[in-house]
């Protein structure tokens, strides 16, 4: 399909001053399209230029429009020198090919140049036009959509979902070639974000040609990641969910909704928001080892986790032909699939049936044993030899799909780490089949499956499980069993049944590791992985009882290696599940030895302990209702009354009879813990502060127990860095002072937002990085949502509409951070002998106002009101139309960091830089909002003595056209008017 690219250039404004004798500037452009350029006139002596361009026309394939971005380059004219260069601007071309898209991208984009930032502004209109042309090898995949969001977006139904695609695109480093060495850091860096744009585009049209093959028309939960491999090479990853998709044409679909995407499913079926549900069953992760194995690559495959409850019980009367006929629908609608994964984390009503267990593989590789940096053969084998072995643990769960699936790597020099995670579940094959499953199987899911607790119903045999597992008779319907513990990687189902609200909790590990080379680096790396991982769960579990709470929704694991550590962070989402058993609480039991004082400081820890739990039951109002025998008719199954932490020799014995490591199918292994780690666990599970009074945090896109949000929101990135003076630490003082560093982030944001209150921190994402011997980084994004405290949390939908009204009125102007370009300090973290430096940048709902540096205060240029937010939604809005996806790539490098205020000030004027080229780039294409924003990667790199720093920074998201709710009924009451007057036309309306 031929296309003609057209672009105009209009004009610029507050241009830096390029000629010292004048004070003013020579500007013209390049417009560079492939190997094609144009150039503009030069404007004489003007910091704002109006060129007024004639039209550039490119006549390229429809492959090159979605390979190639269009380049512009705004250069200062010198008549006896080489032109000077002031900065350029990237245009990613896809948006326009869509069919339902923008039509044409015009507006002020902020020119950007990789050493100085922004320096000013140009004014860009760019058009394509299309020929049809039905050749049947062509190339490109003009027409696919894709969504960042990991459910089905909010004016879409999914007619299919097809399954899992994935690429991955291979080139060389820029940075680390030859001519590196003669070129400007400018060149070099300007050389590697146009590479990443081209490969970005190619791995795009690539997965899009998938789609079609698979029959689909967008891919949803698209996830793309870049892994900066050194000499190795640059590699650009993605994955994600072929779907079909259909408009909502319905006018139901664009009348008011709720405030919370909960109510949105109750009250708009056509509508599929965040429907989720995946469990994973554990009461103490069991290890399914696999074994190290050495290859040509060297690869060491680190053992797989598999969550599973403990105990015993029996299968379910009822429900047995039911779940064997939905096991076989199943199983042939996805066997024609090499991996039956979904990124997806939200899922249409109904898709979701049951929930097997969390499973993860991570392996260990060597980038230097790879023959030919330039062939993608050797990863995508690498990538395939983990996802193999993902599903073959979801069919050992009894199940055929993976959901909420995610994969992530972590390098340090020539050592990398990938890593998959997903959650095993069973999915209802009508919507993976078109037409392949009759309307008595959906009648039977619909009867069979109660509501709220269905997903937590175990899908295998428990008389033929690979592991053993602690089931009791599900607490709502008591039809099925239930684990008594439940872990998953997805957002929690919109029809759970939950007690009170839930919170963040987090696990966080340090391990010192001695420095090495090639093979013995990566084998003293994979011999600490598995033990960190078990000790990541074991904090997790022990975090989740003292909450008082069962379940955890939207885990997230992450490994990252340093040179001379490894640091494990854990993310997830606890709450009570009705469905589910009570927890039961935490004993310190171990050999006493004959000392009166260690009796006495062993009784007094469990007893604060014991207060803990109760403080946070009353803290998160888990009050689960008393369940009488009578009234339900069969026996209650006692749950567990205890979990230890401690265990002595003398005790283990029993615990061998309890935890039959000769079970099942596969080899496990259970790491004991002696009793001085034990007692650190205890102690820094009672350091554990929780938020202010006022203040809730998740990591998923919904508050569980949350549902009355107002309009008022405010998306904000937190970057800290901290350098480590000494090598002299313990594991004890690093993972200490890993705790802290943590905690006192949180606490400053709770502090920066304390006139919010009550509110919730919302999709709270955490991110930490090695990116240098003795420094680390911690990166947060997450969003701030205040909520009405004041009204019940069942509400009738006259009061919600009303409270969205009183809420909606100019919360654009309660900003809680400037938007200035100054430096923020925050409260240093108590590292001992360590030097802190953080910033933060808040991205309030409704400014779009960026202030140039380089321009004098008085020039000020506003990219206009493009609101951002990590939710797939806005609450008090309505989203009516997808533009195409923000998918932008940047590269900071200063020379002079100690001027521009030290590491803080850099990320934080970058940061600044990044969110106004993003609003701009939104607004071009007729858009009012980014959703599911978020910042997959900050790299930074300082070398002091220099003063030097390079940070690169990687984004993207959706961007999208909302009304909100309260111009919606006005314009349903103006059309009701309208209506009224043209049925009756005899009768005047006033």
């Amino acid at each position: 399909m031929p296309g003609k690219l057209k672009v105009k250039i209009v004009a610029g404004r507050h241009l830096p001053v390029m000629d010292r004798a004048s004070d003013l500037t020579d500007a013209f452009v390049e417009v560079k399209f492939g190997n094609t350029t144009f150039k503009t006139d030069v404007y004489l002596k003007s910091l704002n230029p109006q060129w007024n361009s004639e039209w550039f026309k490119f006549e390229v394939d429809d492959e090159d429009l979605q390979d190639e971005p269009l380049q512009i380059t705004v250069l200062d004219h010198d008549t006896y020198s080489a032109n000077d260069a002031i900065g350029k601007v990237y245009i990613d071309i896809d948006p326009l090919l869509y069919s339902e898209a923008a039509t044409v991208i015009s507006g002020w984009f902020p020119i950007y140049d990789t050493i100085h930032g922004i320096r000013g502004e140009i004014n860009v209109v760019v058009k394509v036009d299309l020929f049809n042309d039905l050749n049947r090898f062509r190339q490109s995949s003009c027409g696919v959509k894709f969504f960042c969001t990991t459910s089905i977006p909010k004016c879409y139904r999914a007619v299919v979902i097809h399954g899992f695609v994935e690429e991955l695109v291979v080139n060389e480093d820029p940075e680390y070639q030859w001519i590196d060495r003669i070129r400007t850091p400018r060149a070099s860096n300007e050389a590697r974000q146009r590479l990443i744009s081209l490969m970005s585009g190619e791995l795009q049209r690539k997965i899009g040609l998938k789609v079609l093959e698979m029959r689909g028309n967008a891919v949803v939960g698209y996830l793309q990641c870049f892994d900066l491999e050194g000499e190795s090479g640059l590699v650009v990853r993605a994955i994600g969910t072929a779907c079909t998709l259909d408009k909502l044409s319905s006018p139901a679909a664009f009348l008011p909704a709720c405030n919370s995407p909960s109510k949105e499913m109750k009250e708009s079926p056509l509508v599929h928001p965040p429907s989720h549900g995946c469990r994973s069953t554990h009461n103490s992760p069991i290890h399914t080892a696999t074994g190290s194995r050495l290859t040509q690559n060297f690869s060491v495959s680190v053992p797989t986790l598999i969550y599973t409850g403990m105990g015993s019980g029996s299968a379910g009367k009822e429900g047995g032909p039911f779940k064997a006929l939905l096991r076989q629908q199943t199983q042939a609608a996805l066997e024609q699939r090499e991996f039956p994964f979904l990124t997806l984390t939200a899922f249409p009503p109904g898709l979701l049936v049951h929930v097997g267990g969390v499973v993860s593989a991570r392996s260990v590789k060597l980038l230097d044993r790879i023959h030919n940096p330039d062939e993608p053969e050797t990863r995508d084998a690498w990538w395939a030899e983990i996802r193999q072995e993902i599903k073959s643990h979801a069919k050992a769960l009894g199940c055929h799909a993976v959901v909420g699936y995610s994969e992530s790597t972590s390098i340090c020099e020539e050592v990398c780490i990938l890593s998959a995670s997903g959650t095993a579940a069973v999915l209802n094959p009508r919507f993976l089949q078109e037409g392949t499953v009759e309307g008595s199987l959906e009648q039977r899911i619909e009867e069979n499956l109660p509501v709220g607790c269905g997903f937590c119903h175990i899908p295998y045999d428990e008389l033929n499980m690979p592991f053993p597992a602690h089931l009791t008779y599900c607490y709502n319907c008591r039809k099925q069993k239930v684990p008594d513990v439940l872990f998953t990687t997805i957002d929690l189902p919109t029809d759970a049944v939950v007690v009170g609200k839930g919170c963040l909790i987090q696990a966080r590990l340090c391990r010192l590791k001695k420095k090495a080379q090639a093979e013995a680096n990566a084998t003293a790396i994979s011999n600490l992985l598995p033990f960190m991982e078990y000790e990541v769960h074991t904090q997790l579990m022990n975090k989740l009882k003292l909450k008082g709470m069962n379940a955890l929704f939207g885990l997230r694991i992450q490994i990252t290696v340093g040179e001379n550590m490894l640091m494990g962070l854990a993310s997830a989402t606890g709450v009570y599940l009705a469905a589910l058993p009570t927890p039961g609480g935490i004993q310190i039991a171990g050999k006493t030895p004959n000392d009166g004082s260690y009796e006495q400081h062993i009784s007094h820890m469990q007893k604060r302990i014991n207060d803990t739990i109760a403080k946070n039951k009353e803290l998160y109002e888990i009050n689960p209702p008393e369940v009488s025998e009578e009234i339900i008719g069969s026996p209650i199954p006692e749950p567990r009354q205890r979990s230890r932490l401690l265990r002595s020799q003398s005790e283990s014995s029993d615990e061998v009879t309890e935890l039959d490591l000769s079970h099942g199918k596969k080899d496990a292994f259970v790491l004991e813990i002696d009793d001085t780690d034990a007692m650190e666990d205890v102690h820094s599970l009672l350091t554990d502060v929780p938020p202010p009074s006022g203040f809730y945090s998740c990591n998923t896109e919904i508050m569980p127990g949350i549902n009355n949000w107002t309009s008022e929101i405010q998306m904000f990135t937190s970057v800290r860095v901290v350098r480590l003076s000494s090598l002299n630490l313990t594991n004890q003082a690093l993972n200490k002072n890993f705790n802290g560093l943590c905690e006192n982030l949180l606490k400053s944001l709770y502090f920066k937002l304390r006139s919010m209150t009550p509110c919730c921190l919302c999709h709270v994402n955490f991110t930490v990085s090695l990116p240098e011997d003795e420094l680390i980084q911690v990166t947060v994004t997450a969003v701030a949502i205040t909520f009405d405290k004041n009204q019940a949390l069942q509400t009738t939908k006259a009061h919600a509409e009303k409270t969205l009204q009183r809420a909606s009125t100019d919360n654009d102007e309660l900003l809680q951070f400037p938007l200035e370009l100054c430096s923020d300090s925050l409260p240093a973290p108590a590292f001992p002998a360590t030097k802190a430096v953080t910033v933060e940048k808040a991205s309030p709902m409704g400014d779009g106002n960026f202030r140039n540096r380089s321009a004098p205060p008085c020039a000020s240029s506003t990219v206009g009101v493009v609101k951002m937010t990590p939710l797939s939604f806005i609450p008090g809005a309505k989203i009516t139309k997808y533009l195409g996806i923000i998918n932008m790539f940047f590269i900071r490098e200063t020379t002079s960091l100690r001027e521009e205020g030290g590491v803080s000030g850099f990320l934080h004027a970058f940061i600044a830089e990044v969110f106004a080229m993003v609003r701009a780039h939104v607004a071009a294409l007729g858009g009012n909002a980014v959703v599911s924003y978020i910042m997959k990667q900050c790299v930074f790199m300082e070398n002091p003595s220099k003063n030097q720093a390079q940070c690169l920074i990687n984004v993207s998201g959706d961007a999208v056209v909302f009304v909100r709710e309260s111009d919606l009924e006005a314009m349903s009451t103006q059309q009701s008017a309208v209506n009224c007057q043209t049925s009756c036309p005899g009768e005047v309306t006033t």
